[in-house]
Parts: C-alpha cells; structure tokens; sequence
C-alpha cells in the first residue's frame, strides 16, 4: 500500500464571489482587524491567482465588512488589550501588539491606555506569575534583580515601577505601591 501523495491540480484562480466567500470564512472563524484581512486576502491572491479584468477589490471588500460590523478594530483592540493586561502585559507591550496587527492610532491609544493604579496592578499581576519581588520564596541577588528588570521591561513595564517590585522582599505588602 503506498501513502505517497498524488499530484493535485493547481487551484483554480479567484473571481470576486470567491474573494467574498474566503474573507466572509475568515471573519467568521478570527477575530481580527481590517488591516490583517487584506493581508489575508492578499496572501490568496498571490496564491490562487486572480481571474478578473480588473483589480481585486480586497480594500473595498475589507472596509464593507467593516460597515457590516464584521470586522471592528476598536473592539478588536480593546479584547487584545484586556486579554494582554490579564496575563500581566504592560501599556507598552499591549500598544506594539495592536500596531502589529494594524490598529489605528487612535483605537491603539484608547485600548492601550492605563491609569497609574492599573499599570501597578498589572505589573503586580505578572511579578506574581514570575514569582518575581514580593511573591519570590527567596530574596533575589543583584544579577537576577537585573534579569528580572529586564523582563518586566520586555512585558511592556516602566523601569521605575519594575525595580520597585523587583527591590520588594519576599512577602512584603504591595498597597504602598498604589499610592505614588
């Protein structure tokens, strides 16, 4: 019995129904941003080919999903930003990843934004994870504070806040930290 694969026919090139069809298909299983679908159309595109005369409409088809409320990168931002800062990601970081993914400014600014209390929160939620600073078992040596800066600035944290958590002992009470 052979399990070699048989040689398969090229797929046939795109018209716009199908266009329609790959971008609906995609919505319904991502969430995801306007910029990302076009890349995702695009990336068909070059793999299928095109059987129109004319351009693809992928802009057009992307900013009428848009209207339709399928795709909506302010909602999309703010999902991305609270699942972010859940898992301990800092204002920077959460602002990146929303760039990345082709978020407006604006709709980046407002996901992305924190107040003072919240930023400690979160820092404190991923030293937490880390068992970095106040939830270390041990106190933690020069080297490894610097290693632990490090990554909290990497997650998106200001570098004062990180050293002030990194510099807590093990145990020690974190609500100072929310009143500066």
């Amino acid at each position: 019995m052979s399990y070699a694969r048989r040689p398969t026919a090229s797929p046939k090139p795109l018209d716009a129904g199908a266009l329609e069809r790959l971008a609906l298909r995609y919505v319904e299983r991502y969430a995801t941003t306007r910029a990302r679908l076009r890349q995702y159309l695009a990336r068909k595109l070059r793999e299928r080919g095109w059987e129109g005369e004319e351009a693809p409409p992928i802009d057009s088809l992307a900013e009428r999903l848009a209207e339709l409320r399928y795709v909506d990168d302010r909602v999309f931002a703010e999902s991305k930003a609270a699942s972010m800062g859940r898992r301990g990601l800092g204002a920077r970081r959460v602002a990146e990843a929303l760039r990345h993914a082709g978020v407006e400014a604006e709709d980046v600014d407002a996901a992305a934004a924190t107040s003072p209390s919240e930023a400690v929160q979160i820092a404190l939620q991923f030293a937490k994870r880390r068992r970095i600073g106040p939830f270390s078992t041990t106190a933690a040596e020069q080297e490894l504070m610097r290693k632990q800066v490090g990554a909290m600035v990497r997650a998106g944290h200001a570098p004062p806040l990180a050293w002030r958590i990194v510099r807590l002992t093990p145990g020690e009470d974190t609500a100072f930290l929310f009143e500066a």
